[in-house]
């Protein structure tokens, strides 16, 4: 079935942007081989794998696996990659919050846009083609720092990435800074109304300005273990006439994880009907929660098994990558994925679905993958199956968007089993 012609799994002569025709000989995650045709952005058919004519700019794929290609539905861009230049104590929420505030006046718009624009490529690299970002809105008197260097690194990236942004508001920030990031250009209201003063009052005033733009909104939510603060059934019952066409997501939402069942029936259902999109994140809320429960130390990660039972839209996202909120991170969706099954109990296919389908969407993209009429957003990786896939994150992966090739990376090894003689 392979082909000198086709562009085999060890070249990268068409990593260039180039479109690809066809992909041969890739496995689904039903075991099967199949041939997917692309014409234009767009999966044009999936057949058996066979014999056909193979063009210059087929890719062979044999020992590949075939998938969506990811999107990361939350994740900080501003503050990637900050980890080594601020040097925080490792701890709890406030720990990170304070260690980042601290820094905050020594960040400036090239050095955020820097940092933000190798995380975003190292996330493409490993798959992913279309980020959510929340950016701060910084104290002080350029509190659009984060903003302009966000929305720069969305302009250089466009050809090859879809970066969606969503303000931060601080508590003490005043509403024209907010229209200011909005004027700038920053698609979602964002902010974290349950470590405000006023947890109601600062949700209904960031839901008014979303409101008057006429724009969606993506809350931090609930982003603590006290199972009697639930912002989110408060969102609830605040948007539930909103339009449509205007997204809400939750993100976090950790203490709907804590409460009793009879409460987490009442709130998911409450989520379900008001069409909100849950986003879990598990290896922050893992990292930051828990740490004053020194036995029996509980889980920072919402209900996600409940919320999917309870038809929810639920995605996973990666939050921090090596900043004072998480000194690690890999900006890979395996690694989320690999976490929402051993924390969330989730199926690899859950959790798979989780940081692609799902992500997509709460995130309002279209449907994309190896299906007929689909956007081409593809990953392709060097693994036996899904499982294996989570479990081992290869290296060797090709990532298409819209249909071209905009990322490949392979991997050498070498292993003596003895020594020479």
């Amino acid at each position: 079935m392979r082909s000198e012609n086709a562009m085999s799994p060890g070249s990268f002569r068409h990593a260039d942007g180039g479109r690809v025709t066809s992909l041969r000989n890739a496995a689904t995650v039903d075991g099967q081989l199949v041939d997917v045709h692309i014409t234009g952005d767009r999966v044009a058919a999936v057949a058996a794998a066979g014999d056909g004519p193979v063009g210059e700019r087929d890719l062979d794929l044999s020992g590949y696996l075939l998938l969506e290609a990811p999107a990361e539905p939350h994740t900080h861009l501003d503050k990637a990659l900050s980890f080594d230049e601020i040097r925080p104590p490792l701890g709890d929420l406030r720990t990170a919050i304070a260690s980042w505030e601290e820094y905050n006046p020594r960040l400036t718009v090239d050095g955020i846009a820097d940092r933000a624009r190798r995380v975003a490529l190292h996330m493409l690299s490993n798959g992913t083609t279309a980020i959510r970002s929340h950016v701060n809105l910084l104290p002080g008197d350029a509190p659009l720092r984060g903003v302009q260097a966000l929305v720069r690194v969305r302009a250089e990236l466009a050809a090859v990435m879809d970066i969606q942004l969503a303000v931060l508001a601080p508590y003490a920030v005043d509403d024209a800074a907010i229209h200011a990031a909005l004027d700038l250009g920053v698609d979602f209201v964002g902010g974290h109304p349950h470590n405000t003063p006023e947890p109601t009052a600062n949700l209904r005033r960031l839901l008014r300005i979303a409101e008057n733009r006429g724009i969606g909104v993506d809350m931090h939510t609930d982003e603590q273990l006290d199972p009697e603060m639930l912002t989110l059934e408060q969102l609830t019952h605040l948007v539930r006439d909103r339009p449509p066409t205007r997204s809400v997501t939750a993100s976090h939402c950790a203490s709907l994880g804590m409460t009793r069942p009879e409460v987490r029936a009442r709130v998911t259902a409450a989520v379900a009907a008001a069409g909100i999109g849950v986003v879990a994140l598990p290896i922050t809320n893992l990292y930051l929660q828990g740490r004053d429960h020194p036995v029996a130390t509980p889980r920072g990660i919402t209900a996600v098994r409940a919320l999917l039972d309870a038809g929810v839209p639920v995605a996973g996202g990666a939050d921090n990558v090596r900043d004072p909120f998480n000194p690690l991170g890999r900006a890979d969706a395996f690694e989320t994925a690999m976490l929402l099954v051993t924390a969330a109990h989730l199926t690899p296919r859950e959790a798979y679905r989780a940081v692609s389908t799902g992500a997509r969407e709460v995130m309002g993209l279209p449907a994309a993958g190896p299906v007929p009429g689909a956007y081409a957003d593809l990953l392709a990786i060097r693994a036996s199956g899904l499982e294996d896939a989570i479990a081992t994150a290869p290296t060797d992966r090709f990532v298409l968007r819209r249909g071209r090739l905009v990322a490949a990376s392979r991997s050498e090894r070498s292993t003596v089993t003895r020594p020479p003689d």
